[in-house]
């Protein structure tokens, strides 16, 4: 227990590894540099390694350095999504904040809503709207109770998962290409188009991922529900033999909230209402 490594110090040494300047690391944790030196030093001692090189051109990162800066990220990371689900579940019975991407509910949302808020137990709910990615990062960092996500292309470890609906797919492209035209379209159809790969290409914000396909950057598979969202400038081409994509409802695995619980339970019933297959 002695050679317990405090927050404070994963905090200080992943300032400097930052930085790699000891005095603008200090300058941003609001401290004086002398104790960040020696407390950056008597981490080195605990752990029994050379952290970082200090020379004349400046700091470097040691490879036992760079691992403690991978994992003292991740460490701290987890502390704030610690404190911020207990904070939560906390407040659980004064709201729920869920969290989408828009037009990433399959139109499910507004019955969704209007049933749950009929319910006795019924708290207020915030809506956010978020991009690829960052939903997922919200339930992770206890910003958000509850999320809509899509599988397979969402990353859900972790977390506990409802299905509500399944799509089928739509290419996405500009009214002047070559298969705007089409009733629909098949996968074969898609060879040689500079098709938007979420692994390889990342992220983006849905506005500016649909201002590439108009540009024809790109063109895109998406949720056939995406027709209700979409520009003036783009059409949506149905692919019967894409994989088909899920909704799905997600919150942190053993979530204990009954307000929670109860949200899902509506959202579950709505979606059965409407049928889960929708392909």
């Amino acid at each position: 227990m002695a050679d317990r490594v405090e927050t404070r110090e994963l905090e200080y040494f992943v300032a400097v590894a930052e930085e790699l300047h000891f005095g603008r690391a200090a300058g941003r944790l609001g401290i004086a540099q002398p104790p960040l030196s020696r407390a950056v030093r008597r981490l080195e001692r605990r752990l029994g390694v050379t952290l970082l090189d200090r020379g004349p051109r400046g700091v470097a990162l040691t490879a036992p350095g760079e691992v403690l800066l991978r994992e003292a990220r991740r460490a701290l990371e987890s502390v704030d999504a610690a404190v911020r689900l207990t904070r939560r579940e906390g407040a659980a019975r004064r709201g729920l904040v869920l969290v989408l991407k828009p037009g990433g509910d399959g139109g499910l949302l507004p019955a969704i809503l209007a049933a749950y808020e009929a319910c006795p137990e019924a708290v207020p709910v915030e809506v956010l709207m978020r991009g690829i990615g960052d939903r997922v990062r919200a339930l992770r960092d206890g910003s958000a109770d509850v999320a809509l996500l899509h599988a397979p292309y969402e990353d859900l470890a972790g977390l506990d998962t409802e299905e509500l609906m399944t799509e089928g797919q739509v290419a996405v492209v500009p009214r002047g290409h070559r298969l705007a035209a089409r009733e629909y379209a098949a996968m074969a159809d898609l060879d040689g188009e500079p098709l938007f790969d979420r692994a390889v290409d990342g992220a983006p914000e849905a506005g500016h991922l649909m201002q590439l396909v108009a540009l024809g950057r790109t063109v895109v598979l998406a949720p056939e529900s995406v027709r209700d969202h979409l520009r003036r400038d783009l059409v949506c081409v149905p692919v019967p033999d894409a994989p088909p994509v899920t909704v799905v409802l997600a919150w942190p695995e053993r979530s204990t909230s009954p307000t929670l619980a109860g949200f899902v339970r509506t959202a579950t019933e709505i979606a059965g209402l409407y049928g889960k297959s929708e392909v």
